[in-house]
């Protein structure tokens, strides 16, 4: 068995449109209203993939769910024809893309029954993400139908879970047992938290986790406040590397202190308040950018665009490159459709470790289905949508449209 870890990106929707609708999320609240562009997001998206691939790492996908959520719709006595702007705004959110969202993942080799765990997030905090669950969890249980995977639903949306995005491993390699941290938010001023420490327990018991090896913290009220939604805006984890703002954690030193009495290999890589600001971080999504191993051992980050525009984030990391710190490279991908809406290149993707011959084909992808799957956004996407055109019957007829011929590209009729 050869275990990797795979970034399974989410595709971007036909329906990308900026409706604000994420409370919290300050480039979404920014730019209320602007005209998005899908067709362009969507190939942003694929070229990001194609930088995983060129750097050595498989690649994933999962497709666009319904749009609009007519089964949500009709759930609330209503039709795309019939409901509210506000209602339809929130059954034709493209945000499904954001797949660290999709799930909590746990491998193999970190569970009791040497299966690898994957428990849907209820994102029960925001209308517009609440619905999507069960088309999540009915392409989890396409892609990793094998016997070696545990593919749970969410959890009770009495407490909070919003996935990967509050989740991270450290490990000496992918394929050993490692330490789990689930992040959890208590309060965030003007803003909610969105992770419940409990849904992090539920999962851990689910995943059968040793506690051992399993830490719960609780993010800084700060950190919310100024905009990090989730843990992936202040903080990313790869094998024995921790990349951290200084004010990520409400008690920094007892979780660092923790952390490292069970995994003492770690490499803490923390930027500091006084050369990064919350704000600069967060403007930037300096964290929420995918840090990786490729198949040479260098740790790489790939960062937005926005992170090369903000000086005070280019400049810390330069200077960490040439001091030759635990990251030695730094690959830089635009992903600015995403970005306007408040998900960086860690946002579009789940990490799954496993092996890649145990999951569904018609979810990996190479060049060349890349290039299939890019003629078919070229052809079928909406050139650009203004929240005003959401509820126009052409609109919906062209997205539901796109959204097909995506998945006959896949061969994944079922999900129609």
């Amino acid at each position: 068995m050869s275990v990797r870890e795979i970034n399974f990106d989410g595709i971007v929707g036909p329906s990308h449109n900026y409706g604000g609708l994420s409370l919290g999320n300050l480039a979404s609240a920014r730019n209320l209203g602007k005209v998005s562009y899908p067709r362009a997001a969507a190939l942003q998206g694929l070229d990001k993939m194609r930088a995983n691939l060129a750097l050595g790492l498989p690649q994933g996908i999962f497709v666009p769910q319904p749009r609009p959520a007519r089964a949500w719709l009709a759930d609330l006595g209503t039709t795309p024809e019939k409901a509210g702007p506000a209602l339809l705004a929130n059954a034709m959110s493209a945000s499904a893309m954001w797949a660290a969202n999709a799930a909590t993942v746990s491998p193999a080799s970190d569970t009791a029954d040497g299966r690898t765990h994957l428990t849907v997030a209820n994102l029960r905090t925001m209308s517009h993400r609440s619905h999507e669950w069960p088309a999540t969890l009915a392409q989890l249980r396409l892609a990793f139908a094998h016997e070696s995977f545990a593919v749970h639903g969410p959890v009770p949306p009495t407490f909070g879970d919003e996935g990967a995005a509050n989740h991270m491993r450290l490990c000496a390699a992918h394929d050993q047992a490692g330490v789990e941290v689930f992040v959890y938010g208590l309060s965030g001023g003007p803003f909610p938290a969105r992770q419940h420490v409990e849904a992090g327990k539920a999962i851990a018991r689910r995943h059968r986790l040793d506690p051992e090896r399993t830490l719960f913290v609780a993010q800084s009220e700060e950190a919310i406040a100024a905009g990090a939604f989730h843990n992936d805006v202040v903080a990313v984890a790869n094998e024995r590397v921790l990349f951290a703002h200084e004010q990520a954690f409400a008690d920094r030193a007892g979780f660092l202190t923790e952390l490292e009495a069970r995994f003492p290999v770690l490499e803490l890589v923390e930027v500091p308040a006084s050369e990064v600001s919350l704000e600069d971080a967060i403007r930037s999504y300096l964290f929420n950018a995918q840090l990786v191993t490729p198949p040479d051992g260098r740790t790489t980050l790939l960062v937005p665009e926005e992170a090369r525009e903000t000086s005070s984030v280019w400049n810390w990391l330069q200077r960490h490159l040439a001091g030759n710190g635990a990251i030695r490279d730094v690959r830089v991908v635009d992903v600015r459709q995403s970005m306007a809406n408040g998900g960086g290149p860690a946002c579009l993707r789940l990490r799954v470790v496993c092996d890649p011959a145990t999951v569904d084909p018609r979810f990996l992808v190479d060049e060349a289905k890349l290039e299939r799957l890019a003629g078919v956004i070229a052809q079928t996407w909406p050139e650009q949508i203004g929240v005003e055109d959401l509820g126009e019957p052409a609109v919906i007829r062209d997205i539901e449209q796109a959204r097909a011929a995506l998945l006959d590209a896949c061969d994944l009729a079922e999900l129609l």
